[in-house]
């Protein structure tokens, strides 16, 4: 197999993967999953500040 075949089998195929990645992100059974993703930094959460390392809990 010679150097050019190579690389076009190699460019076939990463074309493929490509199209696949895409079909796949913008599929219809991902798109729940995504959108709750997106709205993920603008829910709140309670901040629970954390203890300095040298601090011990007692209670």
């Amino acid at each position: 197999m010679n150097a050019v075949i190579f690389h076009s089998f190699w460019t076939v195929a990463l074309l493929i993967l490509f199209i696949g990645i895409v079909i796949w992100a913008f599929s219809s059974r991902r798109k729940r999953g995504f959108d709750e993703a997106a709205r993920l930094p603008l829910e709140e959460e309670e901040f629970v500040p954390a203890r300095p390392s040298g601090e011990k809990h007692h209670g």
